[in-house]
């Protein structure tokens, strides 16, 4: 295969049968809802959720959005999200062992991603976190590639050009400022694709999301907003974030918010292809809401037993994206054991890839940081970079003390 078999996926993403999708209705009132000791009642259940398939693998319908796809579509869906966890279990191991300097797990929005990138164009264009690895891997970038930045011997190491998927944003929230901004350029060029920012329920309460919100909305920009929230921002629960549901928020800029079950595949896809032809179309932009759970820390610095019960995530285990996905092709006899094998077997062939390919990759400039910082330097950079050699070179001259011991 080629880079994990992208290059196979785009003529099947390029066949597959169109969304039938009508016009976002508002959110059903919530009646009667519970209060969160937060004083939020709790809507996850009461509001409107877009569902295609259940937490026990049952094929629903949904009056707004449907999708039809081959079981050639349903296994390749399945194989990406497997990939891709075991692509980011990986990574967090060598965070853990040193080889990396951080990581950013997305256990848990496997299906987030892999529908949402799965239902994108190839002339479309991305603006990511530093999270969407799955969006990373649909969009036909190397996995090895997102791992240099993060031990710090690149900024990227991709051309985004190339993929139509831009570096990762470090800065919560400014990646929605360029979607609008590149979204816009799209439309006035004339250009028939449209753009997504992705971004989590922590940066929706960043002032630069809510001024994209208002740009996209009074240009009528072609850029659809997708919002993992994984109800957690670090170590903030979202009823600190909003009191309402974050999709609601759209309404007040003036235009649709959906939510979305985020561990169903096939309703992201859905709705999100939907919302990519909307933008395409010039109906302007659309929030969607992808509510799922972050299974892991926020990133490898991160302790979540200190903030949240282990009750919650177990309650969300439940609903995992992967097994709900299997079960529902092994229900409909559209897998066998040993299709479940080959990926397994793929799987662990990527895991020893991905881990010879970091350690393959040199150990940083310890001195680069300091270069570039002013054009003409400056005498406090100077000073600073000075201490630092100073520093490094006290380890040399301590092992060259204890050899002569």
């Amino acid at each position: 295969m080629t880079v994990e078999g992208t290059a196979q996926r785009k003529n099947a993403r390029g066949s597959s049968k169109r969304t039938t999708a009508k016009k976002a209705t508002p959110a059903k009132k919530a009646s009667s809802a519970k209060a969160r000791p937060g004083g939020r009642p709790e809507q996850a259940e009461q509001d409107q959720l877009v569902q295609l398939l259940t937490p026990e693998g049952k094929r629903v319908e949904h009056p707004d959005y449907s999708i039809d796809l081959s079981p050639e579509e349903l296994r390749g869906l399945y194989r990406d999200m497997v990939l891709t966890r075991k692509f980011d279990a990986e990574a967090t191991t060598l965070q853990r062992q040193g080889e990396l300097g951080l990581w950013a797990s997305l256990l848990g929005q496997e299906a987030a991603q892999i529908g949402s990138g799965r239902a994108l164009r190839d002339d479309d264009y991305v603006f990511p976190t530093y999270r969407e690895h799955g969006v990373a891997w649909c969009r036909g970038v190397d996995p090895t590639n997102l791992l240099g930045m993060f031990r710090g011997v690149n900024h990227g190491g991709w051309d985004p050009n190339t993929n139509n998927f831009h570096l990762y944003t470090i800065v919560i929230g400014s990646q929605t400022l360029h979607a609008t901004g590149y979204a816009m350029g799209v439309q006035k060029d004339g250009a028939g694709s449209a753009v997504i920012a992705y971004f989590g329920d922590g940066a929706s309460s960043q002032g630069d999301v809510a001024e994209s919100f208002t740009f996209s909305a009074v240009y009528n920009a072609p850029v659809v907003f997708f919002c993992q929230n994984n109800q957690w921002a670090i170590s903030e629960p979202t009823e600190k974030q909003t009191r309402v549901p974050l999709y609601q928020r759209a309404r007040g800029f003036g235009f649709p918010g959906v939510r979305v079950d985020g561990n169903d595949v096939l309703a992201c896809l859905a709705v999100t292809r939907a919302a990519l032809e909307r933008a395409r179309t010039g109906q302007g932009p659309m929030l969607i809401e992808a509510f799922t759970y972050r299974m892991g820390a926020h990133t490898t610095s991160d302790d979540p037993t200190r903030y949240r019960a282990d009750e919650e995530r177990v309650a969300w285990e439940a609903k995992d994206p992967i097994r709900r996905l299997r079960t529902y092709l092994q229900d409909e006899g559209l897998v066998d054991e040993a299709f479940l094998a080959s990926i397994d077997e793929e799987s662990e062939a990527l895991g020893k890839r991905v881990r010879d390919a970091v350690r393959a990759m040199p150990d940083p400039d310890h001195m680069a940081i300091f270069e570039n910082v002013y054009a003409d330097g400056h005498a406090l950079v100077d000073e600073e970079r000075a201490q630092f050699a100073a520093y490094q070179a006290s380890f040399a001259d301590a092992d060259l003390a204890a050899e002569g011991n």
